[in-house]
């Protein structure tokens, strides 16, 4: 067992061993960099002018191999693989994996070729690259102008739409350019050559992928179509690599950064790649795309790990898979259901059990209409009813008092409401004092028919014929006067 004392030696040996070797280090990079400046001085002194030291795939054996097994694989017709075989293991998948990558590594070379051309060709009509942006139709477009200086001689149909010629003519009596030398309009047309070669070969490889993914990824195919199929494969590494991805990162598959030259992003739209170019997501209405994109990536995730273990090589769970697609896509553009109306409840045909009793019967008693309101809310028909202040004025009385007498009647009807005795007592004091007294309004005169005018005692009308008060209108009775004491 090593002590204390040897780690410590063993840790200053390697030490002075990492200080040699940053010594040897230093003195590499030293070396690099004079490798790159001597590279850099080469570039300089290339000046692109040699197209074969730019562009190399086309003379590559890798190139050469995978084009001539696609041209065979073209000439004969494949059942595609056995379904005990693993995927991996058929040599059909792998070649239709080498195409993938080839076809990314065409597209990287034709844009190679596409900067020698406009390097080239800048001299000559410097505007006519930011007219026209596509590689394939840049290269057409100077092969067949070549040195003219007057477009209008160059019949440019077919390759342009007809806006961008007119523009590209106009443009191109206003430039500044000059005709290229001779060796210099040969590599340039050299060049465009080269490109549309390019162009067919990667359309030769992605039919040929094409054509195979009916056999290699059915399910996938039925739910995508075999063109944006042979994409995905192609962008994801293989099947394999496109089952193990999640359904998030298939969505990107393709999508390309836009240039927005400072404008919001918001009104872009959606991160979407090859899955743009799928039937379904074409014929979405906009406000949906967005979930349409996601579904897509989903179930094509799905169909790709399908495919992958070999499950369903007749497609049937692919079509499956877009037919629900589909259906939820209707599902979506339906209208939300009307609002149905909340129907009335049903009548009870028993009558409602009602509240009885003492208490009731009292309730009812003190708050019910009296008979004189019922008059007073009554009218005669062609009678006119008496008011308060007279002529319709004020508060009008109804049927009160048109009963024969022409005067208000009030039917003196015993009221069944339940009085406070305190002031039933108080109201049968006031009665009995008020029946011992005359009223202040009685008269002594009296008409009658015989005599007419004649003074009479009313005391004798209330009977009131003995005491203290028979004596003021008796005969005898005289003035009496108390004397003060």
């Amino acid at each position: 067992m090593a002590t204390l004392e040897d780690s410590f030696l063993a840790d200053l040996d390697d030490l002075s061993d990492n200080e040699a070797e940053l010594d040897e280090s230093e003195g590499e990079d030293g070396k690099d960099e004079q490798d790159i400046d001597m590279d850099m001085a080469d570039l300089e002194t290339l000046h692109y002018d040699d197209l074969d030291s730019v562009s190399k795939l086309q003379k590559s054996q890798r190139y050469l191999d995978i084009m001539q097994k696609v041209e065979e694989a073209l000439g004969k017709e494949s059942d595609g693989a056995e379904k005990g075989t693993v995927l991996e293991d058929d040599p059909e998948y792998k070649l239709i994996v080498d195409c993938n990558q080839l076809s990314v590594d065409i597209e990287n070379e034709i844009a190679i070729v596409h900067n020698f051309i406009r390097d080239k060709y800048r001299l000559k009509f410097q505007e006519l690259e930011s007219l026209v942006n596509h590689p394939i139709d840049y290269a057409r477009v100077v092969k067949k102008i070549g040195n003219e200086t007057d477009l209008t001689l160059v019949d440019l149909e077919g390759l342009l739409p007809s806006a961008i010629i007119m523009v590209v003519s106009v443009t191109a009596l206003t430039t500044k350019g000059s005709p290229l030398p001779e060796d210099v309009l040969q590599k340039t047309l050299e060049a465009c050559d080269r490109a549309l070669a390019l162009d067919s070969a990667r359309k030769k490889v992605l039919d040929f992928v094409e054509s195979k993914m009916g056999s290699i990824a059915p399910n996938l195919s039925a739910i995508v179509g075999s063109a944006v199929a042979a994409k995905l494969m192609g962008t994801a590494g293989g099947l394999s690599a496109l089952a193990k991805m999640p359904a998030c990162n298939v969505q990107l598959l393709g999508h390309k950064r836009k240039n927005l030259a400072g404008f919001s992003s918001a009104t872009s739209q959606t991160r979407l790649g090859y899955l743009e170019q799928t039937e379904i997501y074409q014929s979405t209405p906009p406000a949906l795309k967005s979930r349409a994109g996601r579904i897509l990536a989903a179930k094509s995730t799905l169909a790709a790990r399908v495919d992958a273990t070999r499950g369903d090589p007749s497609g049937t769970n692919g079509k499956a898979f877009r037919e629900e697609i589909r259906k939820k896509i209707e599902k979506w553009q339906e209208p939300p259901p009307a609002r149905q109306p909340k129907p009335l409840p049903v009548p009870d045909s028993e009558p409602k059990k009602r509240r009885g009793g003492r208490r009731l019967r009292k309730m009812k008693e003190r708050y019910a209409v009296t008979d004189m309101r019922k008059l007073a809310n009554r009218m005669a028909f062609g009678t006119p009813e008496e008011s308060s202040l007279g002529d319709g004025l004020g508060e009008g009385y109804g049927m009160l008092g048109q009963a024969g007498s022409n005067r208000l009647r009030i039917s003196s009807v015993p009221s069944k409401l339940k009085i406070n005795p305190k002031i039933a007592k108080k109201l049968k004091e006031r009665n009995y004092a008020g029946g011992a007294t005359t009223s202040g309004l009685t008269s002594s005169l009296a008409f009658t028919p015989v005599q007419g005018i004649e003074l009479c005692n009313p005391q004798q009308a209330l009977g009131l014929g003995s005491g203290t008060q028979s004596t003021y209108f008796s005969e005898s009775g005289t003035f009496s006067k108390l004397k003060k004491i």
